[in-house]
């Protein structure tokens, strides 16, 4: 059955609201005339009209008798002009799944002591739901944004949009990444440190087979995978190929276990005795890899995780980890949005917050016999 096609007035609408969000009409900018935007898109003065009378509701646009139409001032000053309380948008990969439900419960708990409404959205690590989560955070009457990058190490094809940020105003902070092109403070943990810690822990254990597995679509992989690779250069260990995996996020639940169960069905001499996991989610998933090999942890092989989540303590065989400030940086987000939204700060490269990696030493690893 076809479907039917959406009213002329409301694809204006969309038009329109692009033009706002891509900052080609900034606040105050006057709008071509009625009479023009009919003759451009081929439609009646009347579903002009319409248009721009919903947009005009919704505080979009303004009339000045005998002038035309203009755009609202969307920017921080603006919308708080007239409002009692910030709202601060969120843009997170994930909501509910893994470590992210603990940054977001930072986030909320400052806020809320601040009297601040959150927006909450999420992109599950899709660029395209990234770039629809943008779009409509600009709609929002927004004082400011706490945003973590979605495929960080992919590029930003929604590059517009922060220009979009900017020209309106809206001061933004990233989090545990930010894009190469991006000029925003970040809240980030030092990976490359964390990457070389797991390493560099399983090497004075005696290890010299490790494998590491690495998520490097996003750039916390990347540097995690770094890490891993500098502990093995200083300590002048050979790595062998095949024992250095990376994968995408649409690989993470196939590939890494296949590539691992492949590694095992090596002879003694040649399975890595060690893995580095790029999080806790990933070990315990392998966990199970190794219990179908009937292997255990850590006496057949130690494992090491990232992020010293809740699953970390969670099995019966408590994970050594690299513990991330879950908490720490939620509340610190919205700490340093609040300099930003006060103009405390003369610049925004210069603002990152850096957290020194720990590692959780648990039961998963062991010296090698």
């Amino acid at each position: 059955m076809t479907q039917p096609h959406p009213p002329k007035y409301r694809k204006l609408k969309k038009e329109v609201l692009s033009w706002i969000a891509e900052a080609l009409f900034k606040a105050h900018d006057q709008l071509p005339s009625e009479n023009e935007i009919a003759r451009r898109f081929e439609m009646s003065r009347q579903t002009v009209r319409q248009a721009l009378g919903e947009l005009e509701q919704e505080g979009w646009l303004y009339r000045i008798q005998g002038k035309g139409t203009f755009i609202a001032d969307q920017t921080a000053q603006g919308r708080s002009a007239g409002s009692a309380g910030m709202s601060i948008g969120m843009i997170t990969t994930y909501i509910s799944d893994y470590i992210f439900p603990i940054i977001v419960r930072g986030v909320e708990s400052a806020l809320r002591a601040r009297g601040a409404r959150l927006l909450l959205a999420s992109t599950d690590n899709e660029k395209d739901k990234e770039r629809d989560s943008l779009e409509s955070m600009l709609r929002e009457p927004l004082s400011g944004l706490i945003i973590e990058p979605t495929k960080s190490a992919e590029g930003n094809p929604n590059f517009p949009y922060f220009l979009a940020l900017d020209a309106q105003n809206i001061p933004y902070v990233m989090l545990n990444e930010r894009y190469a092109d991006v000029d925003a403070p970040c809240l980030r943990v030092d990976d490359e440190r964390g990457g070389h810690l797991a390493a560099e822990h399983l090497i004075r254990l005696g290890h010299r087979r490790i494998a590491g597995l690495f998520k490097t679509d996003d750039y916390q992989g990347v540097h995690r995978m770094r890490g891993f690779r500098r502990a093995h250069r200083e300590q002048e260990l050979a790595l062998a190929p095949e024992h250095l995996i990376r994968y995408a996020t649409e690989d993470k639940d196939t590939l890494p276990a296949q590539a691992l169960s492949a590694l095992l069905d090596e002879a003694p001499e040649r399975r890595p005795t060690a893995i580095v996991c790029y999080n806790d989610q990933l070990a315990v998933r392998l966990l199970d890899v190794v219990r179908s090999r009937g292997m255990r942890v850590p006496e057949d092989i130690s494992i090491v995780g990232f992020d010293d989540s809740n699953l970390a303590t969670a099995t019966e065989v408590k994970l050594t980890s690299v513990a991330h400030p879950k908490t720490q940086m939620g509340e610190d987000a919205v700490r340093l949005l609040m300099e930003l939204i006060r103009g405390r700060e003369a610049g925004r490269s210069s603002q990152d917050i850096v957290y020194p990696p720990e590692l959780v030493v648990r039961q998963s690893t062991r010296p090698l016999d």
